[in-house]
């Protein structure tokens, strides 16, 4: 089972993925397909505040957010990595649960990015919202470090996260049930 979508010209098939007994999601596979992700870029680059910086989560985010720098004429984005890396010139943590993974993550930010960002003005990005902890996560992790958040953007908005009125979408997605028939 499937759901398509249109970006632009670009149609995107996203399977029906089953989370339990009762409910199933569309997984948005942004990964791996530059024109949805240059095409994404654009959509959303045209209703962006004015920014010094984006910010994503590791891992589906990153070519959301290389797209939207690179098209941006900017020379660096940030990423919340979901484990902490040797290079690393140190690091500030903070926890998650997301709907799409099973366990608690932390997602983690290089302190020598924190830095970065300190004082900066901060776009917010991800390729699906839904229940907002993600989100949350990285707010709290740019926050720490002193980065000043001007918007949090999607490609879409995922059920109840549809009615936020403080994230920026370009489409909604509808939650299923496990015959994959749209509910919300």
């Amino acid at each position: 089972m499937f759901y398509t979508m249109k970006f632009g010209k670009i149609e995107h098939k996203l399977p029906i993925c089953p989370l339990n007994d009762q409910l199933s999601i569309a997984g948005f596979i942004i990964l791996g397909n530059a024109a949805l992700s240059e095409e994404c870029a654009k959509q959303l680059l045209e209703k962006a505040p004015q920014f010094d910086y984006i910010f994503t989560a590791e891992a589906k985010g990153i070519p959301l957010a290389h797209d939207m720098t690179r098209l941006a004429g900017k020379s660096q984005y940030i990423i919340a990595r979901k484990t902490p890396k040797l290079y690393m010139s140190g690091y500030i943590s903070i926890e998650v649960q997301s709907i799409t993974t099973e366990k608690k993550q932390v997602l983690y930010l290089d302190k020598a990015e924190a830095e970065l960002i300190a004082g900066k003005r901060v776009l917010i990005v991800d390729d699906v919202i839904s229940t907002g902890e993600s989100l949350k996560a990285i707010e709290a992790l740019v926050e720490k470090a002193g980065g000043v958040i001007v918007g949090k953007m999607a490609i879409l908005a995922e059920g109840d996260a549809q009615k936020r009125e403080d994230i920026t979408y370009l489409q909604p997605l509808p939650l299923f049930d496990n015959q994959g028939n749209p509910i919300a």
